[in-house]
């Protein structure tokens, strides 16, 4: 289904029940963020805030749903769109014996043409309004965190185009704005933005970039697809939309935005120019990503619609609105990874907590001895699959959205001296864990079921401790731990989160020696340390945190069972990690909270906001947690 523009998307969530308007004054100055963190966090509707101080009304959590994402989509279910292209892929791929089995594909073809984008003469409705003296302060620009550098533009789909070939890439990257002419571009240097800047850097050209916002929630989707270079994402958005996406020339510059946007931002970057500093931004993972340079954009010109609204969205502690949208790349991508790649795949899904390049469970179709080191190593050699930290293979027959059957899985059919695999490569830009920054450690976890070949000792995989830990024996003996979470050991899952306060070198690693030491932890297979500021009873936020906060391969610490009634044992330091403690280098970023003020303010408008009963702050839990200092811990 294709959206004539974001105002029918806007009409159609809310006939569906999906929005409320917001007609109280709300600042886009942290307000937004709070209310809106604490409607997505009970996975609540979109909302669309018509009193912020601005002339255009601003949409977020417009995708905050599994059923707004399909929605956005245009389909009752993610899971059709893979399917839509399994099936398209075997119509072309499948063998063709006579003359009459390829005419009948014509029809086909000439649908998939249909998708393409096309180039059409005169303006858009994107361009029904120029500014005469552009301006980007005029829009009600999000500033999200109270230690955010600034204003951030946070729904922009970007276009640039390689100056040798002319081949488009769409992606979507945050903008702060420094004045009403001058963003910030944070382009990651594993981007093919990023590419095409340095080619323009190499010819001493300024690049042409433009920015579109609203229109079909089809573009902005498209614009985080993971598609290889060189594939239009504006193709995708016709396949997806059944419609082709119709773009319009721009007023100041030699590039193409969709007809149909809400609003236009046009200009350039000078790759002569110095860096800008930009940052710190509260981003995805839940934690700050730090200041750092980046290239600076000139805008030329503002066009927009004379309806326009201003889309945005915010992220941060999981789970957020851009959950979904990862929930849609892993459902559409599915398909064509199995069908190229790795066809021994069944399913594979990126739980929330991993903040989407952490951690990946892969479902398989095992054959023959090592087959999940393959799969593991194919999908770190697959475009942005290539940033995962933590990869586990399991079996066809499990239930990979059933988070405890996992984990049993996993406890039932692992031997932590021989079924985990450590290596290094490119990681995540934001991953703040790494020694060095954007390389560091991997983790592969074969918990598939072991064929004769693959097992060293079966003793290994059938001890699953099913008793709980003696916690006042432990702390008594180790005053530094703080809590232990247990409550897996009764479920059958043979794994342990113990919240410790660190206050010396190499505390985890003898820590860990001297716990495996002990009878109550004879059978216990993995213990996971954590701050002792975490609740560790909530699974969800320890392994968020585990996931952010571990380099797998410096972090773990195997011990193998010397007495012959337990089983082999491996650790992880899920901590902070510090120069004092740990040797490490960099800084290390707070976790994301709003400010005590702006708590206050949203609960005493609460009831005016037409949200129904009061939704307590998030970040009340979270601010016991933080670490002194702002956005950079200080100690």
């Amino acid at each position: 289904m294709a959206y004539k523009n974001l105002k029918h998307f806007i009409d159609t969530l809310e006939s569906a029940g999906e929005l409320v308007r917001i007609q109280e004054y709300v600042n886009p100055h942290l307000e937004i963020t709070e209310i809106t963190d604490r409607i997505s966090k009970q996975y609540g509707p979109a909302l669309l805030f018509e009193n912020t101080g601005y002339k255009f009304p601003l949409l977020i959590n417009s995708m905050g749903t599994e059923k707004r994402m399909a929605m956005a989509l245009g389909v009752e279910k993610l899971d059709d769109i893979s399917a839509q292209i399994e099936s398209l892929f075997k119509t072309f791929t499948s063998p063709k014996n006579n003359f009459l089995d390829k005419l009948k594909l014509l029809p086909q073809l000439g649908e998939v043409a249909s998708w393409m984008p096309k180039q059409i003469n005169g303006k858009g409705a994107c361009q029904e309004v120029i500014m005469s003296d552009p301006d980007i302060t005029k829009f009600p620009v999000l500033t999200c965190w109270p230690e955010d550098g600034g204003p951030f533009i946070t729904l922009p789909v970007i276009q640039t185009k390689d100056p040798i070939t002319g081949i488009r890439n769409v992606g979507l990257y945050r903008m702060q704005v420094f004045d009403k002419v001058t963003t910030g571009m944070h382009w990651h240097r594993h981007k093919v933005s990023a590419r095409h800047f340095n080619e323009y850097k190499k010819l001493k050209q300024r690049m042409p970039v433009v920015i579109s916002l609203g229109g079909d929630p089809a573009y902005t989707y498209c614009g985080t697809a993971p598609l290889p270079d060189g594939v239009d994402e504006f193709m995708l958005a016709g396949f997806i939309r059944k419609k082709r996406v119709e773009l319009v020339k721009c007023i100041t510059q030699d590039m193409y935005v969709p007809a149909d946007a809400d609003i236009i931002i046009e200009g350039y970057v000078d790759p002569e120019e110095d860096f800008i500093l930009e940052g710190p931004f509260g981003d995805h993972t839940g934690y700050y990503s730090l200041a750092d340079y980046y290239p600076k954009f000139h805008i030329t010109a503002i066009t927009h619609r004379k309806d326009a609204v201003y889309p945005a969205t915010i992220v941060g502690i999981p789970p957020q609105e851009d959950a979904w949208i990862g929930k849609a790349t892993e459902r559409i991508f599915l398909a064509p990874i199995k069908m190229t790649m790795v066809p021994e795949i069944i399913d594979m899904i990126l739980p929330v907590e991993g903040v989407f390049h952490n951690l990946v469970i892969v479902k398989i179709r095992k054959e023959y001895p090592g087959q999940a080191l393959k799969v593991m190593n194919s999908l770190w050699g697959a475009g942005q699959m290539m940033f995962t930290k933590m990869m586990i293979v399991v079996d066809e027959h499990v239930n990979i959205h059933n988070q405890l059957e996992v984990a049993k899985y996993i406890s039932e059919n692992t031997d932590p001296f021989s079924d985990f695999t450590f290596s290094q490569g490119p990681t995540d830009v934001l991953d703040h864990s790494c020694s060095r920054m954007a390389f560091g450690g991997k983790m592969g976890l074969d918990a598939t079921k072991k064929l004769p070949e693959e097992i060293q000792s079966a003793a290994n995989y059938l001890a699953v401790s099913s008793s709980g830990i003696d916690k006042t024996q432990i702390q008594s003996s180790f005053p530094e731990i703080k809590a232990i979470n247990d409550s897996l050991l009764s479920l059958g899952i043979s794994m342990v989160f113990i919240a410790v306060e660190k206050n010396k070198r190499n505390h985890i690693r003898d820590l860990s020696a001297q716990i495996f030491q002990n009878p109550n932890f004879n059978k216990v297979k993995v213990a996971i340390f954590l701050e002792h500021t975490l609740e560790v009873d909530d699974i969800a936020d320890a392994v968020w945190r585990f996931a952010n906060n571990v380099d797998p391969r410096r972090d773990h610490f195997v011990y193998k069972d010397e007495t012959g009634t337990g089983v082999n044992h491996i650790a992880f330091d899920g901590t902070r990690k510090t120069k004092e403690h740990d040797g490490f280098e960099r800084d290390w970023p707070n976790i994301l909270a709003s400010d005590e003020k702006t708590i206050s303010r949203i609960d005493e408008i609460w009831d005016k906001l037409g949200l129904g009963p009061f939704v307590i702050s998030p970040s009340l839990k979270y601010r016991k947690q933080l670490y002194k200092g702002g956005a950079v811990v200080s100690e």
